[in-house]
């Protein structure tokens, strides 16, 4: 208990896994709380000031799976080891807390999620915003990025999802970050940026840092250092695979902020599910590290368009040479080399992990032989990234055998003839068996005992086995090594001497195998860079022939990244919706730029803008089509600035800095904000950002609120975005008054989805969304067919109708005659009916009325009519 009280003095804020023999033990607080996360028994021993000592344990040959629990919980562990030999201490065997497992700096196998990175950030904090530094251990990345307000940092803290989360121990932090999970605070001091360059230049070996390009962040360095320092205290050893720092510049891609990751639903749903989102389409990576390379790119849309064009010219030419379907082929044995090869470096790689990496390599000469003949820049590139490792796959096929075991500890790693004194050993012990056998024989024979064996356990060695029945005839240079209750077992001088030397030989060919394994791990982290980049390379190309398979399978078309302000997507379609559906997805073009012209229905010009038009007014009915509309434009640009192609039969795309949303209602109770006041905050965020460059979708603005003061927000964040912004926008509403917006040079068109009222014999009706955009405004709203296609009672259904009349009767007495209102529906249903006084008698049902009723029902007809 002495060395449990200092090991747990040393680390008081995480559960401390202390061993003993075959059992992980955890004592008091840290075993109640075990037990409870656990669902392990919690049980006593002896006492500590009167009282029983709490007490849980898990097996150590178990300990992973415990593990991998406690960190998805946001728990940190300590592992208290025994570093001292048993057989050889006197005493007490020595403990020590070898490292430290927290959920940002786990590189196991089995602590990881296999398709997502696993990252550990810290924050530093200045006048001018903030320094960000992060770190993915199992994979050997470490980048920076600097952001300069509240917002940014959200939106950073959104796209990477960090596991962990280091601060420095002081107020006046945002709100939002004491809401995640993993957030450690840390002291104030391990961020100063001066000392932390200091503890990067001695890390990495450097004399300056400015060939990381971050001389002159202060802010990265501060958080980066805090970063390694956290590091190397939880890891307790050299982490060599962290070789250098990358800068992650936010000017490189289009920006995103956490909404807008949210809305668009790009990896995960608001209910948690990850299959029916855009990610859940477009993964078909064979490799781990191929589907976490997606996820960052999808996260990360680049705005470099010569990077970006180069992924599509590569796509294409793996599509039209064919070769994107073998090369997925090979991948299927490929392995998870990037985390292999981290696990090298930490030397916590097991014998499988070798003889993964050994197959890895020895695919290469066919992957650059696939490749070779393709005309694609960004392929040749990647095919010599790959480098050639002839040197290292031949000395790891020389080294393992085909099927090593699953731990080294176990022997059994290496080859025949990959080293003779390893093959010395193994014969000597191989030889034991036939000894034993005429031993046996031998010893039947000369004592007479017909049913005495020879045998072996790991506690007693070998011994010669006689039954109680016939134990008084045992030769007397037999010694007694142990009784049993049916048998006696002995020991002699030819036995004890042929113990010794297979017991030896057995225990220097483990000695000799560890120190094997420790030699290859040596060799082959002289070209861990090397080799990182190949694993880089391969992971790329995955994603590569991902998209190319994705193109093909779905129908998808290459985009045009153009110069010109335009967006325009020719027979556009929703790639989650359509994969979803089973019925054909109607596809829908955009067009924003210079020259549009509106058609009416007819075919006919309608309308020409002699301005650029940014913003597309868009009205129609509930479950018509607006939101699906307006995301699958948004996902067909990101598609885009990610390499892939798009699900539409043609896209021209201009120049886009940021994605900005507005979608969908929803509180935060966290913050202590309403939906209406998201709603505003959103809003106010896209009004303060959005650029020329910008593409905005907001759907039913002014809806958490009052009917006029929805319609004035609305209609002056309309006016905002179009004057002002003159960002891309598709502008989704119910307020039909916001279609006069659309004025000749206004740079605003109108678009509608339309629906038509099927009228079946039986006096039913059926609504059939036709999900076409089609130009200029709705004529109708559907709101009530709606609700009664939600199953609202008919009784309420026919109550509204009535009392919809009545309103627009009353809209219509009241408002000022122009010829908008004239020609326009009215706000409250989107379209005036043909007669009034015929709606609401068409919603009378004579045989529900009571005389009251009725007399009522009569003189509301009667008003009507007047009219």
């Amino acid at each position: 208990m002495r060395q449990f009280f200092a090991a747990k003095a040393e680390h008081p804020d995480v559960l401390l896994f202390f061993r003993m023999g075959d059992f992980y033990e955890l004592f008091y607080d840290d075993a109640r709380k075990a037990a409870r996360l656990l669902d392990i028994t919690l049980t006593q021993r002896g006492a500590s000031a009167g009282q029983p000592i709490p007490m849980a344990g898990v097996p150590f040959h178990a300990v992973e799976g415990y593990l991998a629990r406690l960190v998805a919980l946001g728990e940190s562990v300590a592992i208290c080891e025994q570093i001292g030999d048993p057989a050889a201490s006197k005493g007490l065997v020595e403990r020590k807390v070898v490292r430290i497992v927290t959920p940002g700096t786990v590189t196991d196998e089995a602590l990881l999620s296999e398709r997502r990175d696993t990252l550990l950030l810290a924050i530093a904090r200045g006048k001018n915003g903030y320094g960000l530094a992060w770190a993915d251990l199992a994979g050997g990345r470490f980048l920076v990025n600097e952001v300069g307000n509240d917002d940014a940092l959200e939106a950073e803290l959104a796209r990477l999802e960090p596991a962990e989360l280091l601060l420095p121990d002081e107020e006046g932090w945002p709100a939002f970050l004491n809401t995640r999970t993993g957030l450690r605070r840390r002291a104030p001091w391990l961020f100063d940026s001066d000392s932390g360059r200091r503890q990067l230049l001695q890390f990495f070996g450097l004399h300056d840092l400015s060939g990381f390009g971050i001389e002159d962040k202060p802010l990265s360095i501060a958080a980066a250092s805090a970063l390694l320092g956290y590091v190397e205290e939880t890891q307790k050893q050299r982490l060599p695979h962290l070789t250098a720092i990358a800068v992650e510049s936010s000017d490189g891609a289009i920006a995103m902020n956490a909404a807008t990751r949210r809305h668009l639903e790009l990896d995960t749903r608001v209910d948690g599910d990850q299959k029916h989102t855009l990610l859940g389409v477009l993964d078909t990576t064979v490799t781990p590290m191929g589907g976490r390379q997606l996820r960052r790119w999808l996260h990360r849309p680049l705005r470099d368009r010569d990077q970006v064009g180069r992924r599509h010219h590569a796509v294409a030419s793996l599509i039209e040479s064919g070769v994107g379907e073998t090369l997925r082929d090979t991948f299927r044995a490929l392995g998870d080399v990037e985390r292999i090869l981290s696990r090298i470096a930490l030397r916590s790689a097991r014998p499988r992990d070798l003889s993964t990496l050994r197959d890895a390599l020895a695919m290469l000469p066919q992957l650059r032989g696939l490749l070779q003949p393709l005309d694609s820049p960004r392929l040749q590139t990647l095919a010599a990234e790959m480098g050639e490792h002839d040197a290292q796959a031949a000395l790891l096929t020389q080294a393992l055998v085909e099927q090593p075991p699953l731990l080294a500890r176990d022997g059994g790693v290496f080859a025949e003839d990959y080293d003779a004194e390893l093959d010395e050993l193994r014969r000597l012990s191989s030889n034991a068996d036939q000894f034993l056998i005429d031993l046996e024989q031998r010893e039947r024979e000369s004592s007479g005992i017909p049913t005495l064996k020879v045998g072996y356990n790991r506690v007693h060695g070998y011994y010669i086995e006689i039954s109680k029945g016939q134990a008084a005839r045992a030769p007397t240079h037999y010694t007694r090594r142990q009784t049993l209750t049916g048998a006696e077992r002995y020991i002699t001088e030819e036995l004890k001497t042929f113990e010794d030397k297979v017991l030896s030989a057995r225990e220097r060919s483990l000695a000799r195998e560890r120190l094997l394994y420790e030699q290859l791990l040596d060799g082959l982290n002289e070209d861990l860079e090397s080799l990182k980049r190949c694993a880089a390379a391969l992971s790329e190309l995955d994603v590569l022939a991902c998209f190319a398979e994705r193109a093909q399978t779905l129908d998808w078309s290459q985009p045009q990244l153009v110069e010109d302000a335009c967006l325009r997507i020719e027979r556009g379609r929703h790639p989650v919706v359509e994969a979803v559906r089973d019925e054909p997805f109607e596809p829908n073009d955009l067009y924003l730029g210079d020259g549009r012209r509106e058609t009416g229905d007819d075919g006919n010009t309608a309308s020409a803008s002699t301005s650029p038009v940014r913003m597309l007014i868009i009205t129609g009915p509930n479950m018509g089509g607006k939101s699906t509309y307006m995301r699958q434009n948004a996902l067909i640009v990101l598609l885009a600035h990610i390499g892939s192609f798009v699900p539409a039969s043609r896209a021209t795309i201009g120049p886009i800095d940021r994605i900005l949303t507005r979608i969908g209602a929803g509180d935060d109770l966290a913050r202590g904000q309403s939906t209406f006041m998201v709603e505003m905050a959103e809003t106010s965020y896209i009004l303060h950002h959005a650029t020329p460059q910008s593409l905005v979708l907001m759907d039913e603005i002014g809806r958490g609120t009052s009917t006029y003061d929805g319609l004035a927000l609305a209609e002056a964040c309309a006016r905002h975005l179009a004057s002002n912004n003159r960002c891309y926008t598709l502008f989704a509403t119910h307020y039909f008054e916001l279609t006069a917006l659309a004025t000749q040079d206004s740079g605003i068109a109108n678009v509608h989805l339309d629906a038509v009222e099927h009228h079946d014999k039986n006096g039913g009706d059926t609504l059939v969304f036709m999900h076409a955009v089609k130009d200029g405004p709705a004529d109708r709203s559907f709101g009530l067919q709606v609700a009664a296609l939600a199953g609202l009672p008919k009784a309420v259904i026919r109550e509204a109708r009535g009392r919809l009349a009545e309103l627009e009767q009353h809209t219509r007495d009241t408002a000022p005659l122009s010829p908008a209102t004239l020609d326009s529906p009215q706000q409250f249903g989107l379209f005036a009916p043909v007669s009034a006084a015929l709606d609401a008698l068409a919603t009378i049902e004579p045989d529900d009325l009571s005389p009251k009723q009725a007399l009522e029902a009569l003189y509301r007809l009667k008003a009507l009519s007047r009219s």
